[in-house]
């Protein structure tokens, strides 16, 4: 576990940052996959949460949010949209083709259970200091969060800083066998990019420090 900015905590859950999740304001955003639970315990030992957040109901971003939920007694935030996965416990039911093997694999072995939904947050909502993004695409109900006073952006899987095949950095959008719409994706990532941010927080691969505009020049080219 990092701090890279106020209270804002990276939790990187598999190696060269491969899935992550954070803590942001204590609250923690996603959940790893179901074996992520022992870490993510570690980290809350350390920093205290008081409530959950998803920026999307997939098998990586919420596979040890029941468990985390229980065990530390926390209160579970998601998009309107995204409830019906995250509370059936089918959470590869948005995916172009929730049949094909890999989606098969997740569904099974990395997928958390289902779990009740306390709060909902949609566009402009607020989590301490952060506000809600609507940003859906990759999934329906896919939201980001941002802190204007400093520019940290939290973008769940709107894009990803890493080849998830070769696992090797740089910005991409995210797979298409796992991404609902890729056109309203592209839309998002322009909105996001709107927002100048300074430090950008993945689902996927190493936290990026924009200080050279590199997000805004990835967005201008797709």
């Amino acid at each position: 576990m990092k701090q890279i900015a106020a209270e804002v905590y990276h939790i990187p859950l598999l190696p060269r940052n491969s899935i992550n999740c954070y803590i942001i304001e204590g609250i923690l955003i996603d959940a790893g996959i179901r074996s992520s639970f022992k870490q993510i315990s570690t980290a809350l030992n350390k920093v205290p949460v008081h409530a959950h957040a998803l920026t999307h109901a997939h098998p990586d971003h919420q596979g040890a949010s029941a468990q985390l939920c229980d065990q530390f007694e926390l209160p579970l935030y998601c998009h309107p949209e995204e409830v019906g996965r995250m509370e059936s416990g089918l959470v590869t039911s948005g995916y172009p083709s929730d049949k094909n093997l890999i989606a098969r694999f997740q569904q099974k072995y990395w997928a958390g259970p289902g779990y009740k939904v306390n709060h909902t947050l949609e566009e402009n909502d607020l989590l301490g200091n952060f506000r809600v993004i609507a940003t859906p695409g990759h999934a329906t109900g896919h939201i980001s969060f941002f802190r204007e006073k400093d520019g940290v952006l939290i973008i769940g899987d709107v894009a990803t800083n890493m080849n998830l095949l070769t696992t090797i950095t740089g910005l991409n959008t995210p797979p298409d066998l796992f991404t609902t719409d890729k056109e309203t994706n592209v839309q998002s990532l322009k909105k996001l990019s709107a927002l100048n941010p300074a430090i950008i927080c993945f689902g996927h691969g190493p936290v990026l420090f924009n200080k050279n505009r590199t997000f805004e020049h990835f967005v201008a080219r797709l």
